[in-house]
Order: C-alpha cells, then structure tokens, then sequence
C-alpha cells in the first residue's frame, strides 16, 4: 500500500508542477487484476480500485495489515464504502455476496474478515473504487444502487455546471462512523464542479474523476484561496484535497466525478463557501 504524507499549505506554495503531482495525484488505478491502494496521513482516509478479472481479488490477501495499520486485519478498526465504476461484478463479505451492477455502491462495517472482488465478465471487469475511514463502532453491511442514493440537483447550463449529486454513504441513507461518500454527474455541456469553491477545515476530501472522453482532461483546482494552484486530470485518476485546500474543477468536457470525506462529521452542507471573484 502506498503511502503519502500530509502537507502545510505554507510548503505547497513552493511546489512546481511535478511536485504537486507527486503529492496529490494518484495515476494507474484500474489495472486488470490488480488492487492498488493509497494510505494518505490527511484524516487516514484509504483509497483506491479492485479491478478482478479471471480470478477474485481478496482484500485482506492483498494488503500487510499488521505494518500497514497495526492490526489483524483490514476492517478490525475501519470501516469501508466501495462504487463499482465498470461492469457488473460481486463483492462477498465474510460469505455473504452482494451483485454489484455498474453504479451499486456497498458499505461494509467495522469487524467484517474477509472481501472479495470478482467480476462477471473479465472482459468488462468491475472497477469497484474503494474509500475507507477508521472506524469506532460497527454498522450494518447495506447495498445503495443508484435509485436509493439521496439525489440533488445543482447549477445551471447558463452558468456550464448543471449537476446532480448522488449522495450514497450520508446520514439521510445509513449510518457509518464517518466516512461519507457520493458521486456526482454533469449534464452534457456542463464542465465546472462545486463551483462556487469552498473549503472545510473540518473534514478532508478525495475525488475519483472518471467518464471523461477520449482526448479530454479536467483541470483540477487546488490550494488555498489566495493560492490556488492546478493538477491537471486524465480519466479514472484521483486527487487528494486537504482540509485547507478549495477542490474544484472544470473539463474540456462533462464528466462524472466519486467523492469521499473523512473528518470530524457528516453535515454535508458544512463548508466555507469562497467567492469566485475572491480566488487567486
């Protein structure tokens, strides 16, 4: 598992554009038969993809809990919110399994053993984007596809971001300990997300861009709002924003983009909103 390091807005300042990469962006998620996943010291958020194909992908097979976390395994003190972005797939907790068609998302509580990932087609594999947050209390294990995530509908096509926000792992759904989780799509001719920006210093954030066409890329917006900075993202790509740092982006074309919050709670709508005019 890889590891990245928290950082103070006062170094970023000084990063050119190889070292923001470096810091924030996270490149080869997806790969056909393989997890790959991302410990980042902001809130200790885990994130990353399961992408099985002829064989199941086993989590905790995958992944050295007793050095990586200092525990016996995976979900001992964590809890886990997974999106299948690809075709359809399973997902099966301790023997329990769950059909994952394209779009289901599947919360898995604190204290669950053992997760495998398999795909129906290793032709069309499941992409399952996985979040993951320390958890003190366990929950029940529930399946969201897309009809029971709790939607809204934001901006304009005056304005390039009409979007709606399927909000799956909030309180309006089901219970977690914190981890909280949505997807967000834009309407064809719109290209801005969460715009106007905003930060919240009481939970840090994590983007999954993806359904961005061949030969596009959004620009992704970072920094603190007098010094704002951009990473520029290809398709099925994640970026890392800190507490301190404004998230959001605009692309060459629409796109769909998987959020995911960790932090000191779960009000969605707590965030200091920034006016466009005031960014720099």
């Amino acid at each position: 598992m890889e590891i990245r390091n928290a950082s103070n807005p006062k170094d970023v300042k000084h990063y050119d554009t190889a070292r923001l990469r470096e810091e924030f962006l996270v490149e080869g998620l997806f790969q056909p038969g393989e997890i790959k996943l991302v410990y980042s010291h902001v809130d200790r958020i885990i994130f990353g993809s399961a992408t099985p194909t002829t064989e199941a992908i086993n989590l905790e097979q995958n992944v050295n809990t007793q050095k990586d976390l200092g525990t016996e395994f995976f979900l001992e003190r964590r809890e886990l919110g997974v999106i299948n972005i690809g075709g359809a797939g399973t997902i099966t907790v301790d023997g329990e399994v769950y059909e994952m068609a394209p779009r289901d998302g599947l919360y898995v509580g604190k204290g669950s053993k053992e997760i495998l990932f398999t795909s129906a087609d290793p032709n069309n594999p499941a992409k399952f984007y996985i979040n993951s947050a320390p958890a003190h209390k366990t929950y029940p294990i529930v399946k969201i596809d897309i009809s029971k995530a709790d939607p809204e509908t934001l901006g304009s096509m005056e304005t390039a971001n009409k979007r709606t926000i399927y909000k799956y792992f909030v309180p309006a759904v089901l219970e977690t300990c914190q981890l909280t989780m949505g997807m967000t799509i834009l309407e064809p001719g719109s290209v801005w997300n969460t715009m106007p920006s905003h930060t919240h210093d009481r939970r840090m954030e994590v983007y999954l861009y993806f359904d961005i066409p061949e030969d596009n890329v959004v620009f992704h917006y970072m920094g603190e709002p007098q010094e704002t900075r951009h990473i520029v993202m290809k398709n099925e790509e994640a970026v890392i924003s800190p507490s301190w740092s404004i998230h959001s982006g605009g692309g060459t074309s629409n796109y769909t983009f998987i959020w995911g919050m960790v932090g000191e709670n779960q009000t969605f709508s707590d965030m200091d909103h920034i006016l466009t005019t005031d960014l720099k």
